[in-house]
């Protein structure tokens, strides 16, 4: 028999990619298009959704091609997608009502206050293990069911469908036959009860959202139908689907409770794998659906840094230092021993666990001999010490998770530095494994499509298949981490509302 093939379509923020992997988890080619982005008023961020379609496409036809195979080489496609954007569309045409509103965008911040002051955040953690934050799905709905004339006659009539953007591609690749979820981006949405595995009606009478016009809720690993002949050649199984972050998980082989992941881009997402159990976060941590296969849900702790590479950048930008983020790294390097410079990243606020808005950056331990290496290295360290504050609630949360130890696996831009791995290994006292392989998050939807084709047998042989990775051990002395901890503790304390 043939190798089995396996193409990921990674639907990103800033752009749309194909990879084809083989059953090991190689990469054999990939392909991808930028997406363009919208600000129509401030704080509002939206994408063209057919645009997202049509890439989509595109993408998948020039990474088959790329690696010299054709489609009919192809097992099946796994998607993977930036979990909150959402797109409402008419059923009978396929033309989306409006422009896709994505997961940045604020706008819809005062039917939040609102539904806080209300006293309803409390029921909404319970259900959906999220907080009410424009952020996720369900008020995007409603204020495009509210704001696009003839919207919500429209959708008491049957007449159109919501989803993510899973969900948009999924219905436009099957020709508008399949209009599926899975649990994992599900759970993103504000409507979906994380423990009953359903659409939640409460949440939904809330939300003023009606239930007709969601997906199908599946497995990730799962029928989700087969490509239209026309769009590739030929007809192609999709079998698996998640969100980025759970897909990300998976790509790292993050399947069992404790396995951690983080992603080191413009921001940080964290994510602990709970098992089977969906605990309710004291530091406002958000529970959300890890995977769910064979009818088996699996949970995660999920914590987001705001501001991560962005602060290398800044000094980049901010502090006009040439040669683009090596150089502030080269910087960081030769800065001097326990200079004591603490840098507060809170650009945009705090985000978990300490969630104060008001926040702002702030530098804190200068000295007549701080330069230039000693502000590049405490912006280096302020991920490291965030990702510690994020740990330390987690381990709070959900001590089960944490019982055996714990290694934190990570990918993304930064991570692809050994001296910050290193530091991160330093500043939080935990192994570090560095990917040596970059695109998780396609190779987890990769797996997952594995999974429901029958390439893998089961969780853990799919998983088998993530990249390797580089250990890193903390080489500084205990008290030196904890002193660092301390100053950073400090410094947060000052900049807080």
């Amino acid at each position: 028999m043939a190798e089995p093939l396996i193409l990921a379509l990674d639907q990103g923020t800033t752009s749309t990619r194909a990879i084809l992997f083989d059953r090991s988890g190689l990469a054999l080619a990939e392909a991808g298009r930028p997406l363009a982005q919208h600000y129509p008023a401030d704080g509002w961020v939206e994408h063209d959704a057919d645009e997202i379609f049509e890439a989509s496409v595109a993408v998948l036809r020039e990474a088959v091609a790329k690696a010299g195979r054709q489609m009919a080489e192809v097992t099946a496609i796994g998607v993977t997608n930036q979990r909150e954007t959402v797109v409402v569309w008419e059923k009978a045409t396929g033309r989306p009502i409006h422009k896709a509103i994505v997961w940045q965008d604020r706008r819809t911040e005062p039917l939040c206050e609102a539904l806080r002051k209300a006293g309803r955040e409390a029921e909404t953690t319970q259900v959906t293990g999220l907080l009410l934050d424009p952020y996720f799905s369900g008020t995007k709905i409603r204020w495009l069911l509210d704001e696009v004339a003839g919207a919500r006659a429209a959708a008491e009539r049957g007449e159109l469908l919501a989803g993510t953007i899973d969900s948009w591609v999924i219905w436009r690749l099957t020709g508008g036959k399949v209009h599926a979820t899975d649990a994992t981006n599900a759970s993103r949405t504000l409507l979906y009860d994380i423990r009953a595995g359903t659409w939640s009606g409460a949440m939904a009478d809330m939300l003023g959202v009606p239930l007709s016009l969601m997906p199908q809720v599946k497995d990730c690993a799962a029928d989700y139908g087969e490509t239209e002949p026309e769009l590739l050649g030929r007809a192609i199984p999709i079998r698996g689907v998640a969100g980025d972050q759970q897909a990300a998980l998976m790509g790292q082989g993050c399947v069992r409770p404790g396995e951690m992941k983080a992603t080191y881009g413009t921001g940080c997402f964290l994510l602990v794998n709970t098992g089977e159990t969906a605990p309710v976060s004291r530091a406002r941590l958000l529970t959300t659906v890890a995977a769910r296969v064979g009818g088996r849900t699996t949970y995660a702790l999920e914590g987001a840094i705001f501001i991560a590479g962005a602060a290398i950048q800044w000094v980049e930008q901010g502090l006009a230092v040439a040669g683009g983020p090596q150089a502030v790294e080269a910087l960081a390097m030769g800065a001097r021993p326990d200079h004591g410079v603490i840098m507060v990243p809170a650009f945009t606020g705090l985000g978990a666990p300490w969630w104060d808005a008001g926040a702002r950056g702030a530098l804190f331990g200068l000295t007549r001999d701080t330069g230039l290496a000693e502000i590049a290295q405490a912006a280096l360290d302020a991920s490291a010490l965030q990702t510690r504050d994020l740990v330390e609630a987690m381990r709070a949360d959900a001590p089960g998770a944490f019982a055996n130890g714990v290694e934190l696996r990570i990918d993304g831009g930064m991570s692809r530095s050994r001296w910050f791995s290193q530091r991160l290994a330093d500043l939080t006292g935990l192994k570090v494994c560095r990917a040596t392989y970059q695109e998780t998050t396609a190779l987890g939807a990769a797996l997952f499509a594995g999974l429901g084709a029958g390439v893998y047998e089961s969780v853990g042989a799919a998983a088998a298949s993530r990249p390797a990775t580089e250990g890193f051990s903390s080489v500084i002395a205990d008290g030196a981490r904890e002193a660092s901890y301390a100053r950073w503790l400090d410094a947060v304390a000052r900049v807080r509302t």
